[in-house]
This record gives C-alpha cells, sequence and structure tokens, in this order.
C-alpha cells in the first residue's frame, strides 16, 4: 500500500491508546465521524489486535494501522490483526526491512539528523520525528528540512490540534494527535460528540488548500 498520497491529503493522524477495548472502539469512531481516516491502535492499548480487525470492518474508509511496534511480536501480532501501517518509537532496521518486504508502511521514530537518515535508508515509508515538541517543535522541523527536505516527516509527541498547522506548514508531510484529541474527561464522560469536533478542528485547519 502506498499510504503518502493519503498522509499528504488527510495530514493528521488520531493516535489511540485505549485503556480499554470498547473505549478504543468509540474513540476511533468519534474521530473518524469527523473526517480522520488515518487511525493508529498503539500496541500497549488493551486487546489491540482485535480491536483494529474490528476497526477494519466498521470503519470500511478508514486506514487502521497501529503504533508502538517495539518488537518482533509486536510486528507479527500486527500482520496477523490486519493492520494496515505500522508505527514505532525507534528505529529497528530490521523490523523496517521485514515491513518493507510486504508492503507495509512502516514509520519508525527518530529523533536526530543522523537517526531519520539511517530510517530513510533502511526503506522507512516516512520517519517519524518524536518527541517533536521537546526538541522545539515547528522550529526543529524547519531546521530539519533544508538538509533533510527529500526525506518526508511525521512529527508526533506533544502535538496538539493547536500546533498541528504549524508543523504542516514547517514542512511536515502529517502529524500524529493522542491526548490533545481525546481529553481525558470527554472520554471518561463518554462525550464522542464533543471529540468529533475536535476532530473536525484539526481537519480544517491542516486542510492543504490550493
Amino acid at each position: 500500500m502506498d499510504l503518502l498520497p493519503l498522509l499528504r491529503q488527510q495530514r493528521a493522524i488520531a493516535v489511540i491508546r485505549a485503556p480499554a477495548a470498547q473505549l478504543g472502539y468509540e474513540m476511533a469512531l468519534a474521530v473518524a465521524a469527523g473526517g480522520m481516516r488515518l487511525i493508529e491502535i498503539t500496541a500497549d492499548s488493551n486487546r489491540p489486535w482485535v480491536l483494529i480487525d474490528r476497526l477494519r470492518t466498521a470503519l470500511p474508509n478508514c486506514v487502521i494501522g497501529t503504533g508502538t511496534i517495539l518488537n518482533q511480536a509486536d510486528w507479527q501480532n500486527a500482520v496477523s490483526s490486519g493492520a494496515q501501517f505500522m508505527f514505532s518509537p525507534h528505529v529497528d532496521v530490521q523490523l523496517i526491512a521485514q515491513s518493507r518486504s510486504i508492503r507495509m508502511p512502516m514509520f519508525p521514530g527518530a529523533l536526530s539528523p543522523t537517526e531519520i537518515v539511517t530510517a530513510w535508508q533502511a526503506g522507512a515509508t516516512a520517519v517519524k520525528v518524536f518527541p517533536v515538541q521537546a526538541m522545539g517543535g515547528a522550529d526543529y522541523i524547519r531546521a530539519l528540512r533544508d538538509p533533510l527536505g527529500q526525506i518526508p516527516l511525521i512529527p508526533t509527541g506533544g502535538v496538539t490540534v493547536t500546533n498541528a498547522r504549524e508543523l504542516i506548514a514547517a514542512g511536515s508531510i502529517a502529524v500524529g494527535l493522542a491526548g490533545s484529541l481525546f481529553p481525558l474527561t470527554m472520554v471518561a464522560e463518554g462525550d464522542w460528540q464533543s471529540i468529533t469536533y475536535l476532530a473536525q478542528q484539526l481537519m480544517n485547519s491542516v486542510e492543504v488548500r490550493d
């Protein structure tokens, strides 16, 4: 699957770390209702592989992937569950190569220019810049673009509905959001309508206009 065109169109990925599978399901439905088509279920969620399989059926117009892939067991579980893309918080050349061999979009996490180039040369689809906000946010992305402009970057870690647009303007192909899309009080109260509204706000803010 070539995910880059959809990343350029959507510009944002919803990252769900669910303490309960049903909560994760509702969270995914809420952001999908707000127009988000790229949804990541982290491997450290409750019953993530069951949840991914369920969402593939419930949201056929969305692309459902996984994140926090740390090792071979996570990778194999993700493949078996039907995940359509993978994110990891680190650079593992072997996992990148395995993903490339089955045409699975893989986005390893990196921070320094050396790590980013290593991930890209190993065959990453794009590189997750994590944690971006700790390094200066949009200013760090702009600093990376000059020498590494050919590498598509997806910042995560501290990305919010408010600063997502600036990160896109700085040269990111897309951004990944977790807590900002899913405020704890809204999730606890099951206020899915408000989460849908946040997703709509986000999609409007990062929309690429001709």
